[in-house]
C-alpha cells in the first residue's frame, strides 16, 4: 500500500522517515542471498530383500572363501621413485620389478626384513612400517640387456646418441637410485568393515593390496601380467589362431567382498600375443604374403603400432611408433661426428639408415634395404631401425599373505540358486508355447504379426548365388510364416566394370541403377554381399538407405547351401524391421506384467560403442533404444549419437540448443512413446545401462540420470516420473557349475545371495542356454528403484526381457533393450569406418566442449527407418 494513500479506516497514513545517514567510517555490507542447497549425490541403493520364486537348486561357483585373521594390523603404503645414477627417471616398467627385487635382497636388514608388495610402477606396500618414513638406496643390476630402452630419444640421430652409447656396452652393470617415502596407512579392519556394507576408500585400497600381492607372486614365477590376469610362459598354453598370433591361456584373479565374506574369484582367461620371432616373419604370416616385398605396408603400420620388439644384437627393447616414409636405403638422418664446427657445435653427416647399420655397426642386412624402417622414436624425433634387426619380445602360500593372516580355501563356494520358469510366448494364429531349455522354433508356426512385402527388389554385389532359386525359397518360407510377399520388381546385378571401384563408389553406382529403373521408392531391398564378414560395402550401403533414401534393407552373404532354418532366421530380422512381430510374451496382451502393465512405462536400453584398440581418434557412438506402444515390451526404436573417443558416459541425453529446443536423445524417444502409446506420458522409466564398471555407478546415477530428468522437465516441468536404474555387466569372471555334472546350469538360474554384494542390490541371472563352454551369467546391479519392485517382480521382468529378442528363437544372455542398443551403435558405427580420417578434423562439423577435438556427427536418419527396428 502506498504510504500516501488512506488506510483502511479512511485516515491518511504518515510517510516513512528517511533512513539515518551512515557514519563516515562505515562501509555498507551487501546482503548475501541465501546459499543454494547442495544437491545430495545419489548412491547405489541397498538390498531390500531376497527373491523366493523358482525351483531351488544348489550350484558351485568359482569363488574361494578367504579368511582374514589379522584385522588389527595395517598395510603401509610407500611411494617409489626410480632413477638412473645421473638423475634421469626410469620410464620403462619392465626394469622396476628387477630393481625392487634386488633392493629387497641387498638391504633386507635395513628394511627390517619386511616382505614387499610392489605394483610394478610407483607403489610399494608392507605389513607394518619400515624403519624410516623416507630413505634412498643405491641398487646395482649386473645385466639389464632384456630391459626396455629407458633412454631419452633426442631425435637428431638414428639410433639416438644415448642408445648408441649403451649399445656399445650392452652387458654392463647399471646403477639405479630408489627413493622410498611414506604415503599412507591402511587398516586391515577396513576389509572387515566392507563385509558389513561399510565400504570406504581404505577398504578398496586394502583389497587392492591383496590383489597386488597375488600379481607379484605371479610375476616372480615369470608370468606375463595383463591387468588382473596372469599368463605362464609355457608352450602348452599357446594355441595358434592364425595371422602370426597366438592365443595364450591363463588365469584371472580378484578379491571380492560378498554376503558370505571375503572371496577370491579365479577364472580362466585368454589373451593374444604375437608369435615370437623376426618381425618380418610375423608380417608375412599376418598378411599371408609370399615374401617381404609383397607386404601391404599401410596394413603393416596399423598392425605393428605399439608392439614391443627387441633389436639384434643389442637386445634393447623398443615400442614401435610407426614406419619410415622411405625405404631403408633412402631414409636419411643426421649423424653427429666427433669433429666440431668453428662455432663449437658437433658436425653432422647425412647418412642413410642402411649405410649406418651396414658400414658403421657392421650388421649385414639381406633384404631390409628395400623395405621401410621401423620407427621406435617419437613422431617429431624418429629413431629408425631396419626391420631385419628386430624380433618380437617373449614375455596360496605367499609369505606376505601369511604375514597378514590371510588364508584361501581350495574349494569352490557352494551357493543356493533358483530356476525361474520360462515365460509363455504367443505366436500367430493364437498359438502359445513354453520354451524348453531356453529355446523354441517356428516349425509349422506363423509369426505373431507377420508383415507384408509388396514393393521390393534384390541387389547383388557380385555374390556367387543362384538368385532366382534364393527368391523362390525365401518367398516359400515367408508364406509358411504368414508373411505375404509379392515377386520382386527386379534383380540388380553389379556390372563387371564397377567391381574395381571403391566400396563407396560401387554403392553409389548401384543406387543410380536402382533409381533409374524402379517406378518409385521400394519398401524393402535384399542386398547380397560377397564377403561373409566385415564387408567393405556394408557401411556405405547402410548409410545410403538409412540416412538418404529411407529404405529398409537386409544384407546377407549367401552360402552354397541355404536351408529353411537359415531363411527363417533371415525372415525374423526382415519381419521386425518392417514393423512386424515374430513372437511376444503372452502376458503382454493380457496385460499382466508385474508393475509395468499397471502404469505407462517406458524401458530404455543404453550402450556406448568405442573404436577398436589403437584407434584413439575414432569417435565413440552412444545408442539408446526405447520401448514403444505400451503395454508392449517387445517393440523398440533407437536414437544414436557420436561423442568424444573412449568416453563412456553419454553426454547427449539432454542437449539444450535454445530456450525451447532440446536436441537430445531422450526427448526424441519420449515423444515417440507418447505418440505410439495413445498420447500417454510414461509414469515409470526403467533404464538398463550396459558397459560401465562399479567405479562409474555414481556417474550413471548423478550425471546420466540427471540429464534424463532434465529432458523430462524440459517437456513438462510438472512431470515427475519414477525411475529404476539397472546396470548389466557381462564382462566379469563369476561362473556357475552344477555339482557332479558337466552340464551348464539351467536357463533362468538366478543367484542373489552369498557371493553377491554385502549391502548393494545385485543379482546374477543366467537366462540363456549355453551351447559351448561354461555359461557366463549377467550380473545385474539395481542402482535405483523409485517404483518399489519386489525382488521377485524385478527378477521376473529382467528374465522376461531376455525372451523378447526378435532376431532369435532362444533366450538371450542379457535383456533385449541392451542388445538392441549394442546393435544400433555397431551398425551406425560402420558409417565411421569408411569416412576419411581427415573428417575427424575441426573442418568437418560437430560441436564438443571448448578445447576438445570436434566430433563428426552422424547423418540424421530418415523418418520411416528412424522409428523402425532397423538395427535388427
Amino acid at each position: 500500500m502506498d504510504p500516501l494513500e488512506s488506510d483502511g479506516n479512511g485516515a491518511a497514513g504518515d510517510p516513512l522517515p528517511p533512513p539515518p545517514p551512515l557514519p563516515l567510517n562505515v562501509v555498507p555490507i551487501k546482503a548475501e542471498s541465501e546459499p543454494a542447497k547442495k544437491k545430495t549425490a545419489r548412491v547405489p541403493m541397498a538390498r531390500r530383500g531376497l527373491g523366493s520364486k523358482g525351483q531351488k537348486v544348489s550350484v558351485l561357483t568359482n569363488h574361494f572363501k578367504v579368511n582374514v585373521g589379522n584385522v588389527d594390523g595395517h598395510f603401509y603404503h610407500y611411494s617409489i621413485s626410480l632413477s638412473y645414477e645421473d638423475g634421469r627417471p626410469v620410464d620403462g616398467k619392465g626394469v622396476g620389478r628387477k630393481v625392487i627385487d634386488r633392493l629387497h635382497e641387498t638391504y633386507s636388514s635395513e628394511l627390517a626384513g619386511k616382505d614387499f608388495a610392489y605394483d610394478g610402477e610407483k607403489s610399494l606396500f608392507t605389513v607394518g612400517p619400515l624403519p624410516d618414513n623416507k630413505n634412498e638406496f643405491m641398487v646395482v643390476l649386473e645385466d639389464v640387456t632384456s630391459n626396455r630402452n629407458n633412454g631419452n630419444a633426442n631425435g637428431h640421430d638414428s639410433p639416438n646418441e644415448n642408445d648408441r652409447k649403451r649399445l656399445r656396452r650392452p652387458y654392463q652393470s647399471k646403477t639405479f637410485l630408489v627413493a622410498i617415502s611414506f604415503a599412507a596407512k591402511i587398516p586391515m579392519q577396513a576389509i572387515q568393515n566392507a563385509l558389513h556394507g561399510q565400504e570406504s576408500e581404505n577398504s578398496q585400497e586394502a583389497l587392492r593390496v591383496l590383489d597386488i600381492i597375488l600379481r607379484q607372486n605371479a610375476a616372480k614365477q615369470g608370468c606375463l601380467l595383463v591387468r588382473q590376469s596372469f599368463f605362464q610362459n609355457d608352450p602348452a598354453n599357446f594355441v595358434p589362431i592364425g595371422g602370426g598370433v597366438l592365443g595364450c591361456r591363463g588365469f584371472h584373479s580378484s578379491f571380492r567382498t560378498s554376503q558370505g565374506g571375503l572371496s577370491l574369484n579365479i577364472d580362466v582367461s585368454t589373451t593374444m600375443i604375437i608369435q615370437p620371432g623376426p618381425v618380418v616373419d610375423f608380417l608375412i604370416s599376418n598378411q599371408n604374403a609370399r615374401d617381404p616385398f609383397s607386404l601391404d605396408w599401410s596394413k603393416a603400420k596399423r598392425v605393428l603400432k605399439n608392439l614391443r620388439i627387441k633389436v639384434i644384437p643389442s637386445n634393447q627393447e623398443h615400442k614401435i611408433t610407426g614406419l619410415s616414409k622411405q625405404i631403408c636405403r633412402e631414409q636419411m638422418f643426421s649423424m653427429k661426428q666427433k669433429s666440431k664446427t668453428s662455432d663449437g657445435e658437433a658436425e653432422t653427416l647425412d647418412i642413410t639408415v642402411y649405410d649406418y647399420f651396414v658400414n658403421h655397426r657392421n650388421i649385414q642386412l639381406q633384404y631390409s634395404g628395400d623395405l621401410p624402417c621401423i620407427n621406435v622414436g617419437k613422431p617429431k624425433r624418429p629413431t629408425y631401425i631396419p626391420i631385419e634387426a628386430l624380433r618380437n619380445s617373449n614375455y596360496g602360500a605367499d609369505p606376505m599373505l601369511r604375514s597378514c593372516g590371510v588364508s584361501i580355501s581350495s574349494s569352490f563356494t557352494q551357493v543356493e540358486g533358483r530356476v525361474l520358469p520360462a515365460p509363455k510366448l504367443k505366436m500367430g494364429n493364437g498359438e502359445e508355447l513354453f520354451p524348453r531349455n531356453g529355446r523354441w522354433n517356428f516349425n509349422n508356426k506363423k509369426f505373431m504379426e507377420p508383415t507384408k512385402i509388396e514393393r521390393w527388389a534384390v541387389v547383388n554385389f557380385s555374390a556367387r548365388c543362384d538368385v532366382r532359386r534364393l527368391v523362390q525359397d525365401l518367398t516359400r518360407c515367408a508364406h509358411m510364416k504368414g508373411i505375404r510377399i509379392d515377386p520382386p520388381f527386379d534383380v540388380f546385378e553389379e556390372s563387371n566394370q564397377n567391381r574395381r571401384l571403391s566400396p563407396v563408389l560401387r554403392v553409389e553406382k548401384m543406387f543410380d541403377d536402382i533409381q533409374s529403373k524402379l517406378p518409385g521408392a521400394p519398401q524393402f531391398l535384399l542386398c547380397l554381399l560377397p564377403e561373409r564378414k566385415n564387408s567393405d560395402h556394408y557401411g556405405p550401403w547402410k548409410r545410403k538407405h538409412l540416412a538418404e533414401f529411407d529404405i529398409v534393407t537386409q544384407c546377407m552373404s549367401p552360402t552354397p547351401r541355404i536351408n529353411d532354418q537359415y531363411l527363417t532366421n533371415l525372415l525374423l530380422k526382415i519381419n521386425a524391421k518392417l514393423g512386424g512381430l515374430c513372437s511376444m510374451l503372452a502376458i503382454e496382451r493380457t496385460p499382466a506384467l508385474p508393475v509395468v502393465s499397471k502404469l505407462p512405462t517406458i524401458i530404455l536400453g543404453m550402450d556406448v560403442s568405442h573404436g577398436s584398440p589403437g584407434h584413439s581418434d575414432v569417435p565413440s557412438i552412444a545408442a539408446v533404444v526405447s520401448s514403444r506402444q505400451w503395454p508392449s515390451i517387445s517393440r523398440y526404436r533407437a536414437s544414436v549419437r557420436t561423442q568424444s573417443p573412449k568416453v563412456e558416459m553419454i553426454d547427449s541425453l539432454f542437449k539444450r540448443v535454445s530456450e525451447k529446443e532440446d536436441d537430445g536423445i531422450i526427448r526424441e524417444l519420449l515423444l515417440d512413446f507418447y505418440t505410439s502409446s495413445g498420447k500417454r506420458k510414461p509414469d515409470q522409466i526403467i533404464i538398463f545401462r550396459d558397459g560401465v564398471s562399479e567405479s562409474q555407478f555414481n556417474q550413471v546415477l548423478n550425471v546420466e540420470l540427471d540429464q534424463i530428468i532434465e529432458a523430462c522437465k524440459f517437456l513438462d516441468e510438472n512431470w515427475d516420473p519414477k525411475f529404476v536404474v539397472i546396470v548389466a555387466q557381462k564382462n566379469h569372471h563369476t561362473k556357475f557349475f552344477l555339482q557332479n555334472s558337466p552340464d551348464n546350469v539351467q536357463p533362468g538360474t538366478v543367484i542373489d545371495n552369498k557371493i553377491c554384494h554385502p549391502k548393494n542390490n545385485d543379482f546374477y541371472l543366467c537366462a540363456h542356454a549355453g551351447m559351448i563352454g561354461t555359461t557366463r551369467p549377467t550380473h545385474y546391479h539395481v542402482l535405483l528403484d523409485q517404483i518399489g519392485f519386489s525382488p521377485d517382480d524385478l527378477q521376473e521382468l529382467v528374465h522376461s526381457l531376455s525372451y523378447v529378442y526378435q532376431r532369435s528363437t532362444t533366450a538371450i544372455s542379457v535383456v533385449a533393450p541392451i542388445c538392441y542398443a549394442h546393435l544400433a551403435a555397431a551398425q551406425l558405427g560402420t558409417y565411421m569406418k569408411f569416412e576419411d580420417a581427415s573428417e575427424t578434423s575441426s573442418s568437418h562439423g560437430g560441436v564438443t566442449a571448448p578445447g576438445a577435438v570436434p566430433v563428426p556427427q552422424l547423418p540424421k536418419l530418415k523418418e520411416k527407418v528412424c522409428s523402425s527396428m532397423f538395427f535388427c
